[in-house]
This record gives structure tokens, C-alpha cells and sequence, in this order.
């Protein structure tokens, strides 16, 4: 939940420096739905400000190298925690992905380019 909700603070602050501002305020984590829910709201925030017409208040570069780069971080941890949860997230070609402006919540088309892979030590086929 901690790190749902510190993604969800990330992406608030990714906005902010979008807009020209450095507003980091950190959230206290609130019950896992609430936090889905703000991680969702403040990824859309950002999308649609990126989609916009508006100026970046911070290059690309740096919304990459900060904010963006650190959520990116966490997502691999949740990755290695579904792993070791056996509920790993199926691989994917992630640059072949249906990916549209605007639709980031939880409901998702399927990719076509899923597919499975083997267990660690193990060769498919």
C-alpha cells in the first residue's frame, strides 16, 4: 500500500513540475482501494496535461529522470512481489501495447503480444 500511494504522490508531483512548479507533498496511505483509485486519478491528471496544449514547465528529460524514473522503480518492486507471491504479471511486448491517451485506469484491453514464461531455471519449448 506504501508504495502505491508513494506512486500516487510521484505522479502528483510529476503534474506539479509539468505545470512549472516542485509541489512534493507526501500522502499518508489510506486503505488500498482509495490508494488504486488516487493512482489512477493522479496518472489521468498527468496524462491529460501532457496530451495538452499547455507548455512544460520542466523538460521532458526531467520529468523522465525524476518522478517518472522513480515510479518506474516501484513498479518493478510490485513485479518481484507478485513473483514471489506466485501471481506474477505475464510478459509482455510492451512497445507493441494498444496504449491510448487518456485511458490509463484499471480496465485495460488485452494485448495480443502477451506470453508466458517459463519459471526461473526452466526453458520453454
Amino acid at each position: 500500500m506504501q508504495i502505491i500511494a508513494h506512486m500516487g504522490d510521484l505522479f502528483d508531483w510529476a503534474l506539479s513540475m509539468a505545470q512549472g512548479k516542485s509541489d512534493w507533498v507526501q500522502s499518508k496511505p489510506q486503505a488500498w482501494r482509495k490508494e488504486v483509485e488516487r493512482f489512477h486519478a493522479s496518472l489521468l491528471a498527468l496524462d491529460r496535461y501532457l496530451a495538452s496544449d499547455a507548455a512544460l514547465g520542466v523538460t521532458a528529460e526531467h520529468l523522465f529522470q525524476g518522478p517518472i524514473s522513480d515510479a518506474l522503480t516501484h513498479i518493478g518492486q510490485i513485479a518481484i512481489l507478485r513473483r514471489q507471491d506466485d501471481s506474477p504479471v505475464r510478459s509482455e511486448v510492451y512497445a507493441r501495447a494498444d496504449i491510448a491517451s487518456g485511458r490509463v485506469g484499471a480496465e485495460q484491453p488485452k494485448n495480443p503480444f502477451e506470453f508466458d514464461t517459463p519459471p526461473v531455471g526452466k526453458t520453454a519449448g
